[in-house]
C-alpha cells in the first residue's frame, strides 16, 4: 500500500486536480496514437509515411499527432531532401522525449506481464543480451518497492 506522509496525508485537506503530475503527462501523450508514436521514435523511426504505416492510424491522425509532440517538445521537426524530391520533413527524440522513454517501456513491461500474447519481445541489454526491467529507485539508489512509496508536499518558494 503506498502511504501518504506528511501534509498530503490529509486527504481531505489536499486536492492533486491540475498538479499532479501524472494527470499533467496524460494531458500531453494520453492517446494510444501518441504513446505508439513515441514507441516508434525509440525504435527509430522518423519519417511520416513510416510513422502513418507502423502505427496504423490515418495521415490526418499522425499529421495531429506529431504536430502536438512536436509542439510539446517530445519530438523536433529536421528537415530532409532525397535527390530529384523535395523538402520534408522527419521527426527526431528530443532530450525530453528520450526522458520519456522509461515511462513507454514501463508500459511495455506491464503489458508483457499482465496481458495476454506479450510473451514474444523482450527489452534486451545490448551491452551484454540481459533482459532489461523498468524500475523505481530513489536518488541513492536503493530499489523502492510499492510499499516503501510515499509522497510528500513541497511547497514553492
Amino acid at each position: 500500500m503506498t502511504m501518504l506522509e506528511g501534509p498530503p496525508a490529509n486527504r481531505d485537506g489536499w486536492s492533486a486536480v491540475g498538479e499532479c503530475p501524472i494527470e499533467k503527462t496524460m494531458a500531453v501523450v494520453g492517446t494510444k496514437s501518441a504513446m505508439l508514436i513515441m514507441r516508434e521514435a525509440y525504435y527509430g523511426t522518423t519519417r511520416f509515411d513510416d510513422f502513418v504505416r507502423r502505427v496504423g492510424i490515418t495521415k490526418a491522425a499522425t499529421s495531429a499527432r506529431l504536430a502536438e509532440l512536436v509542439a510539446l517538445g517530445l519530438l523536433a521537426r529536421r528537415p530532409y531532401r532525397e535527390p530529384g524530391q523535395r523538402s520534408r520533413d522527419e521527426y527526431v527524440l528530443t532530450d525530453a522525449g528520450i526522458d520519456f522513454m522509461p515511462v513507454v517501456f514501463a508500459m511495455f513491461q506491464w503489458g508483457k506481464r499482465h496481458l495476454p500474447g506479450g510473451d514474444r519481445l523482450e527489452l534486451t541489454h545490448l551491452g551484454c543480451a540481459a533482459d532489461v526491467q523498468i524500475e523505481m529507485r530513489c536518488t541513492k539508489g536503493h530499489s523502492v518497492s510499492p510499499d516503501e512509496l510515499g509522497m510528500r508536499l513541497v511547497k514553492s518558494p
